[in-house]
């Protein structure tokens, strides 16, 4: 893997700011949409680099590793890592799911444990959503897609690890921003229904929703590669409401 250097993103910079260079050829670009561009990158850049380090963090805690031992792998204090990364990331159980999506779920967790992996990511959600019939691969069918297809093709994607970490897996940072995605939307739809507050289930269709806003991990490359973008998905779940948006 090859890291990009400064000359690389000052060139990505360039390439994707619509208004780096004025019309009719001044020798001056606009400075101050650059500056906005390179934040905007700089930012995406730091939060895939802070979700990396995440990610380690919380496999080193889940393999018995102390504090004080990631604090000096880091560099820093033990009392710096642990104001970092110590708050406890929100946990989903049984009773915040679905049904359909608990039965997913224990298709997610097999997928992990048989190519032992000792984490879940986006690819074992995916392949979990699309082990059978549930509200994800129907809307999936309703997008144009073939669950089935895409099961492989997300199945071609899991690696062999050698964990022996049957018990406890640790998700990734994709993947528990999936879920909360997930959790948002089952809420906006409960409250569309002037349901109770508190009361709404995350279902399949809300976690595959959120696997492909994030727009990112392996999940989201095979959506990608099937012509499946948050947009085109989002239709499918909402027929009626997209053909307002479109109506002439």
């Amino acid at each position: 893997m090859t890291i990009p250097d400064l000359d690389d993103l000052i060139a990505e910079v360039d390439r994707t700011c619509a208004t780096a260079h004025r019309p009719g050829g001044q020798e001056q670009p606009d400075w101050l949409a650059l500056l906005t561009t390179a934040a905007d990158l700089a930012g995406r850049l730091q939060a895939l680099a802070d979700d990396l380090v995440e990610d380690y963090v919380e496999h080193c805690r889940m393999h018995g590793c102390s504090w004080t031992d990631i604090g000096t792998a880091l560099g820093v204090t033990r009392q710096a890592v642990q104001q970092r990364f110590h708050a406890p990331h929100k946990r989903y159980g049984p009773e915040t799911m679905s049904e359909e999506l608990r039965q997913a779920m224990t298709h997610v967790k097999r997928a992990a444990v048989q190519h032992r992996n000792n984490y879940i990511g986006t690819e074992h959600l995916l392949w979990g959503l699309t082990a059978e019939d549930n509200s994800a691969t129907r809307l999936l069918s309703a997008a144009g897609a073939s669950p089935e297809t895409l099961h492989r093709a997300v199945g071609d994607r899991l690696s062999m690890g050698a964990s022996q970490a049957a018990e406890r897996i640790a998700w990734t940072p994709y993947s528990r921003k999936a879920i909360a995605l997930a959790e948002e939307l089952a809420e906006e739809r409960s409250e569309e229904r002037s349901e109770e507050a508190g009361s709404a289930h995350i279902d399949c269709d809300h976690l595959l929703l959120g696997l492909a806003r994030i727009g990112r991990g392996v999940a989201a490359t095979v959506l990608d590669e099937a012509g499946l973008s948050a947009e085109t998905l989002s239709a499918a779940a909402n027929p009626a409401e997209s053909q307002a948006t479109y109506a002439p």
